[in-house]
């Protein structure tokens, strides 16, 4: 279906009834010029432009990309595809690295291959002889494939020894990975996409899904304009699109979270709507949560969110009273100071309920990315690869036995390294050796001001392998070019565990290599061996590495030891576990109650919520779980920064659904860019008029860190509340400009939805900000609380 999809985002409707099958709907794009009949092949793959991971199929002609189409057999999304899909491969085209740069002096210049990887390697040798392996780190991206991730992982925790190894995940996904663990015992969506087609009620905590996931937005307004749509509630500061459709919309405060779920839970308990069957036979913790939520009524928690206690009874009444609830969680949630506890909370929602395992039920804690769920799986974060438990030393005796080295290589000491101390390391200089793999964390990283001192600094020499020149690139002593999505081949996993192939379809232009040849051949020049002197990692082609990675992920709860390249080409995207006890894939986890909880199973012992302190194996062993699931949770506290006299204001952060990241894809497609271009900031219209400001004046925001200058765009957003799009990476408009150094104590993810700034008009504007007309921001009702019948 051609359509224009800068404007009609999400595409015509094609409405269904509950538990009926989702209609096919295939949107195509292809450049001007070209038809259908000029097209040489269509290779299959998914769009990497979201988590959502959409089906599709690359259009080539005479060894170029001109276009897309969905495919409409993909269980993900039947066809559609969003305006990133449909149009962001095109900024793979433009002002591509093409051969590596080396630092001479204060700037770059064109090398040769042999030139960069020996000037890297020489650094490497040298720090690992002098300073050993806790001198090496790596930060990697959501968006790699997962052969390139295991390939890494193994160079990182089999060959070198460094327990530094993380990924941007850090940022948008850390917090979902850790909320299952904590109640689930491991990572993993429990849950599918097919739940949406048959819930009686969604509940959207902190996720704005019509512009982060739009084509799963779709499928939410396919049910939502059906005969029997189900009862929707929004959680969100910003009367977005989502809002608008809300039976219930809750603008809570942001950094309020934690409060809200305190509240909700204190609801389903105070009104016996518990499945106490399941609870007793399933979870342990009832009573903990019990006493932690007996005083969190409705009434204390719309004192500290800013909404009503009826808003919050209306909400809790709607879980409580619905058979079957599907519930999202993302940035809104997690990137922000007590991000695990109210994350458990939704799953402990779920489990009080028995809302788990079966069609209609589940949870969807959502990934950032569209291959962050690999960088988990993998190990090439930090943890081990196939969710094994670092503090487990059989895990760790399998990991030995399987790359063949010994049990003490692998960095299983203490707790792997996040990101945020993986900086402050290279900060100090303890960190020498710092790999930054298809992420740009001079834009997308807190505190702005520090990053960029720690990437420019002569106390830690930076590499950096990207597809173009980015902010992080021109602070970098070595980079060196990479292939992107299409140009390589290799797997990606979504977020409700769909494993899609993406097939190679063009070259790469110039000296570009794909991430894993480019890891590869770092090791291999390094010498990196196992214990028999047999090259480590073992493999070369990318298959070869998904044979290893399917025995590295067997008997583990991610397992895709059935899974095959030819099985991925013929039928699209197909859920892990797969093997041969579930050879099709396996739609929902934990059906019969049993979660990866048991001692030899789980992926960690826990943490205290509010410290961050991990749980003992001694302490966790005396608890019996044995397969429960774990209700947890803890009181309330406020966020590291609260407004004051100077800072009176509360900045929240986010995206547009025209742009992706750090816009080095996006805003080199001509329809992406022209639909959103530069930087603007939201304010209400209270907050607006009270400080003399119309819509596209020119403001700063300023924060303890730092200010930002750009066109103020009045909407209904909540009163005391900004809102900046973090995409644009001008030092002028960057919004992490603002944001703090500080993190959840379990995830680690840092806060970037809570910060105290100030705004003040400082020119007088020359029309409407450049926000897109048919998004998130656009004024239609009040900003209170919406509650419908």
């Amino acid at each position: 279906m051609k359509t224009d999809r800068i404007d009609d985002i999400w595409g015509p409707r094609t409405p269904h009834t509950s538990g009926s099958i989702w209609p096919q709907r295939v949107d195509q794009f292809l450049i001007d010029g070209v038809s259908e009949g000029d097209v040489d092949a269509w290779i299959r793959g998914a769009c990497l432009l979201c988590s959502n991971g959409c089906g599709l199929e690359v259009a080539v002609r005479d060894g170029h990309m001109v276009g897309v189409r969905g495919r409409a057999e993909d269980r993900v999304n039947h066809g559609r595809l969003g305006p990133k899909g449909l149009y962001g491969w095109q900024g793979e085209q433009h002002d591509r690295l093409t051969t590596p740069l080396i630092r001479e002096g204060d700037r770059l210049v064109e090398t040769d291959w042999e030139t960069a990887m020996s000037t890297v390697v020489k650094r490497s040798r040298t720090l690992l002889e002098r300073k050993g392996p806790l001198s090496h780190a790596f930060y990697t991206s959501g968006q790699l494939m997962i052969e390139e991730y295991y390939t890494l992982a193994v160079i990182g925790k089999a060959g070198i020894g460094t327990p530094h190894m993380d990924g941007n995940t850090r940022l948008c996904t850390a917090t979902a990975a850790s909320a299952f663990q904590e109640s689930f015992g491991s990572d993993g969506q429990p849950s599918s996409y097919t739940d949406i087609d048959s819930c009686d009620a969604l509940f959207l905590f902190g996720h704005n899904v019509a512009e982060t996931q739009s084509v799963l937005w779709s499928r939410m307004l396919d049910r939502l304009d059906a005969a029997d749509p189900p009862r929707l509630v929004c959680v969100d500061p910003r009367r977005t699109k989502v809002a608008e459709r809300a039976t219930v919309h809750l603008p809570i405060r942001n950094g309020t979270n934690l409060a809200l779920m305190n509240a909700l839970v204190h609801e389903l308990i105070a009104h016996d709507r518990v499945d106490h069957v399941y609870v007793d036979a399933h979870t342990v913790g009832f009573e903990e949560i019990q006493q932690i939520t007996h005083d969190t009524t409705p009434e204390w928690a719309a004192d500290i969110c800013g909404v009503t206690a009826d808003g919050i009874r209306a909400a809790a009444e709607i879980f409580g009273t619905s058979d079957r609830v599907v519930s999202t969680c993302s940035m809104g949630y997690y990137q922000s100071h007590q991000a695990t506890a109210a994350s458990c909370q939704v799953n402990n929602m779920h489990l009080l309920r028995g809302m788990l395992g079966r069609r209609g039920a589940g949870i969807l804690q959502m990934n950032g990315q569209p291959s962050a769920e690999n960088n988990r799986e993998a190990g090439c974060g930090p943890a081990l690869p196939g969710f094994r438990n670092w503090d487990n030393p059989e895990h760790v005796r399998e990991l030995a036995e399987l790359w063949n080295v010994d049990p003490m290589v692998i960095p299983h000491w203490s707790p792997p390294t996040d990101a945020n101390t993986i900086f402050r390391y290279a900060e100090q200089g303890s960190v020498g050796f710092l790999w930054i793999a298809g992420t740009n964390p001079a834009v997308s990283m807190p505190d702005l001001g520090r990053i960029r001192r720690i990437l420019a600094g002569d106390q830690c020499f930076v590499v950096v392998s990207d597809g173009y020149r980015t902010e992080t690139t021109e602070l970098a002593d070595v980079v060196l070019p990479a292939a992107l999505w299409a140009e390589k081949t290799g797997t990606y996993t979504n977020v409700d565990r769909t494993v899609h192939l993406q097939e190679q379809a063009v070259k790469p232009p110039g000296q570009a290599r794909s991430d894993q040849v480019i890891f590869t051949e770092y090791a291999r020049r390094l010498g990196l061996t196992d214990r028999a002197g047999q090259p480590l990692p073992a493999w070369e082609s990318p298959e070869q590495a998904f044979e290893a990675w399917k025995a590295a992920s067997a008997g583990r709860p991610c397992d895709y030891s059935g899974l095959t390249y030819r099985q991925l080409h013929d039928a699209g995207g197909i859920q892990w576990p797969c093997n041969e006890t579930a050879p099709q894939g396996t739609e929902r986890l934990y059906v019969d109650g049993v979660f990866n909880t048991d001692i030899e199973m789980c992926e960690t012992y826990g943490h205290n919520l509010s410290t961050g302190a991990p749980v003992s194996e001694t302490a966790y062993r005396a608890r019996r779980i044995d397969g429960r699931a774990i209700l947890k949770s803890v009181p309330y506290e406020h966020a590291f920064e609260e407004p004051d006299e100077t800072y009176p204001l509360r900045l929240t952060t986010g995206r547009t659904v025209y742009h992706w990241h750090t816009r080095t894809k996006t805003r080199r497609s001509r329809q992406l860019n022209d639909a959103a271009p530069s930087m603007w900031i939201e304010l209400s219209e209270p907050d607006a008029q009270r400080l003399g400001v119309r819509e596209g004046d020119i403001v700063r925001v300023t924060s303890r860190r730092g200010s930002i200058e750009a066109p103020a765009r009045v909407s209904h957003i909540r009163e005391g509340v900004v809102f900046a799009p973090w995409h644009y990476g001008d030092s002028t408009t960057a919004a992490n400009e603002l944001t703090l150094t500080g993190w959840d104590p379990v995830s680690k993810q840092p806060e970037l939805k809570v910060a105290a700034v100030a705004v003040e008009r400082i020119a007088p504007g020359h029309g409407p900000a450049p926000a897109p007309a048919n998004t998130a921001s656009t004024p239609v009702r009040p900003p209170d609380e919406t509650v419908r019948d």
